[in-house]
């Protein structure tokens, strides 16, 4: 047997008490009828009235006393029919006041008329317009936030990421999208400036590695040139290289210039148009997808983006924590403001509720039977006869005394002489 906690405990006592006084006034009755029938066998004709009364009294509160006890269990231990029906109806019970709360109170009618009166968005935006009602809600989402990135694993996160970016990437084709993205580039001449730096880099480094040149062209000659022939080749190229690369950095209109364009708009027309080309390119893309450094930056990335993150979260006087107590007061002022965004939120609400009841009010209701049908037969009984024995009492209580009075009544009037 469950122990009863302190209200059980204190409505336990409060029904005893009200049984007691419920069998005071039975003990009282049957008393009152046996002094009156003994008046009456002293010729007394006023104790006929009283022990009319007080039999009838005697016979109502049995009656109730019977119909309340066999709610419960089987009054005198008698196992007479249709009593005890809490303990054996518990099952049935259950399923009617799971169905009773499902249809009263988990309709969609009565989940909508009570949002409305409660007002939610109006209460909601001035709670929120106040700054520390808006700083507490950015401070508890803080620490939600915070702690969820606290348990996520880093492996696991980059997985997911890994192969969410892969599979989009890999569904979409490289080539097209590339060649037109550098069809538009170098068309807008995008690509000068590029070609401007790595120009201006030829120069600086020719300049800067003579030596470099002539030894790559010496020590390609045949072996029977003479030195100084070699070195004069040399030197030459190294000039021809020189005049021709400061050609290109200063001449915008150079034909070497021109024939990059050339070969950039060639390059993006193959990757639009050359199967090719195009299959290259996924080659390319997907040594890209699947090599190591290329997933580790995606692990880098997490990990730079969650202490980031978490550091925002951390700091109370930051901006993100700043902006987003700003941003909900903010909202919570136009809440109390605006009627049309009010209708908005209301409705949304209206709708998520409604969603939840009615999508998972099977699920409630069942939770309610299936509650009370774990329950112990006798506990049942007994915790619900606690909460309303109090109550149920004064059935026997008023039960004596309409019995005492329509016996009284009954009595006058056979006494009538017509």
């Amino acid at each position: 047997m469950q122990r009863l906690s302190v209200s059980e405990e204190a409505k336990r006592r409060g029904m005893r008490r009200m049984k007691a006084m419920a069998t005071g006034f039975l003990a009282v009755a049957t008393l009152v009828y046996i002094l009156a029938r003994w008046q009456v066998s002293h010729g007394s004709g006023w104790a006929g009235y009283v022990a009319a009364g007080a039999e009838a009294a005697m016979v109502g509160a049995l009656a109730d006393w019977f119909a309340v006890t066999a709610l419960f269990r089987h009054p005198l231990g008698l196992p007479i029919p249709h009593t005890a029906i809490i303990p054996h109806r518990k099952a049935a019970l259950g399923r009617s006041l799971g169905e009773f709360v499902g249809e009263n109170f988990l309709s969609a009618e009565v989940i909508r008329t009570r949002l409305r009166a409660v007002g939610l968005s109006v209460r909601l935006g001035g709670w929120l317009a106040d700054p520390d009602h808006a700083e507490r809600v950015v401070k508890e989402a803080s620490g939600l936030f915070r702690a969820a990135l606290a348990v996520m694993r880093d492996e696991d996160v980059q997985e997911v990421l890994s192969r969410a970016v892969n599979q989009r990437l890999e569904a979409w084709p490289l080539g097209p999208p590339a060649g037109e993205l550098l069809s538009r580039f170098t068309a807008q001449g995008g690509h000068r400036p590029v070609v401007d730096l790595l120009c201006r880099r030829a120069v600086q480094w020719l300049e800067e590695h003579p030596e470099t040149v002539r030894r790559a062209v010496t020590g390609k000659a045949p072996g029977w040139t003479p030195r100084f022939v070699d070195e004069r080749v040399a030197d030459r190229v190294y000039r021809e290289l020189i005049r021709l690369a400061v050609a290109v950095r200063d001449e915008p209109e150079h034909a070497a210039r021109a024939a990059i364009d050339d070969f950039l708009a060639d390059f993006a027309d193959d990757l639009r148009h050359d199967p090719d080309m195009m299959s290259q390119a996924e080659k390319v893309k997907q040594d890209l997808l699947h090599h190591p450094e290329v997933q580790n930056v995606v692990g880098s990335a997490w990990r730079a983006l969650r202490s980031m993150f978490v550091n925002a979260a951390d700091d109370a006087d930051g901006e993100l924590r700043v902006r987003a107590r700003d941003a909900l007061a903010a909202f919570g002022t136009r809440l109390t403001t605006d009627e049309r965004l009010r209708a908005k939120v209301d409705g949304w609400v209206e709708g998520a509720a409604v969603y939840a009841v009615t999508t998972y009010r099977d699920e409630i209701t069942a939770l309610i039977t299936d509650t009370v049908e774990a329950w112990d037969a006798e506990e049942t009984s007994r915790k619900v006869e606690i909460q309303v024995g109090r109550d149920l009492q004064f059935i026997r209580i008023n039960g004596t005394v309409v019995g005492a009075l329509a016996g009284l009544l009954i009595y006058s009037l056979s006494q009538l002489r017509f």
